[in-house]
């Protein structure tokens, strides 16, 4: 897996962040600037928008401890991040019910690649503590957000993994080596982060997950390309497309057909495409306030 930048971050441009102690958001310091938007607009969610919520998630925002008028920031105008807010917390869900499904069908081993701020692990420890849970990222976030777990007294248990890489380096083999037995069935998450990577580097990543042991299960987030994404939103998807180019120097937007085509070239036995139809149907529908996902983000599921 080859990138110069790697994080749960979604279809958003990196941007500037705060998080505390962090000094200048970015990798080498602490999550960047789009990790930090993206743990936001979780709290958001549950901070302006009305109940029932797809998921309740303050605890990214108490490690990134903002500025008090957080709120007030241009990317957190409700009105027009609204989509990108309901595709964010339906896609982490999404993946939520699928590892508490895993759980159930006894996987005991759960990867996070570009675990960014992910909070599953403080949030829900009673289906975490089910695994060995791998949070891979690169070193800066990571001790970023060690130290502020511990600084908001949050213990990391014995199967809390961090596994800090370079991605452009041997990271599967540093994977193995926190623990991670390849010979037994996991979930993996990739959630918000095939579109900084080159296509042969996401197909090299589905390759080396194809790999995994019969059993295993791939949930995948991707973007859209802007023609394929409902006309009232493409010109903010152009625009985070050249952001993320701007910031990343890749930006890789895939159609359902190629992403679904790629997995299964790599090897994986099923494949599945989540809509962003199939996730309004699944955690949005009969709401009044119209809260509805962004059409230019959706899901792959993929089984060994």
């Amino acid at each position: 897996m080859v990138t110069r930048r790697l994080s749960r971050a979604g279809w958003v441009s990196a941007a500037s962040g705060q998080p505390r102690g962090a000094g200048r958001a970015g990798p080498a310091t602490g999550p960047d600037g789009a990790a930090v938007r993206v743990a936001l607009w979780r709290a958001l969610h549950v901070e302006i928008d009305p109940p029932p919520h797809v998921t309740e998630d303050r605890t990214g925002l108490q490690l990134i401890a903002p500025d008090p008028d957080w709120r007030q920031r241009r990317d957190m105008n409700p009105r027009y991040t609204s989509p990108a807010r309901a595709s964010i917390v339906a896609r982490a869900r999404f993946t939520e019910d699928l590892v508490a499904d895993q759980a159930e069908a006894g996987v005991g081993q759960y990867v996070l690649l570009g675990a960014g701020v992910d909070t599953f692990a403080q949030r829900r420890p009673e289906i975490a503590s089910r695994f060995a849970v791998f949070e891979v990222d690169q070193p800066g976030p990571q001790a970023w957000k060690r130290r502020r777990l511990a600084e908001e007294g949050f213990a990391i248990p014995q199967w809390l993994h961090f596994v800090p890489v370079d991605f452009e380096g041997p990271w599967w083999e540093q994977l193995i080596e926190a623990g991670f037995d390849p010979d037994r069935p996991a979930v993996v998450a990739s959630i918000g982060v095939v579109m900084y990577l080159t296509e042969d580097a996401t197909a090299a990543t589905l390759a080396r997950l194809a790999a995994l042991t019969s059993g295993s299960t791939l949930v995948m987030s991707f973007m859209v390309p802007p023609e394929l994404v409902e006309p009232g939103e493409r010109r903010a998807v152009q625009g985070s497309r050249r952001g993320m180019r701007a910031a990343a120097g890749v930006a890789n937007f895939y159609t359902p057909e190629q992403l679904v085509d790629l997995a299964r070239q790599a090897g994986f036995q099923d494949v599945r495409y989540v809509s962003p139809a199939d996730l309004t149907e699944r955690y949005f529908a009969g709401r009044p306030d119209g809260l509805r996902p962004s059409s230019a983000e959706a899901l792959i599921v993929a089984t060994t």
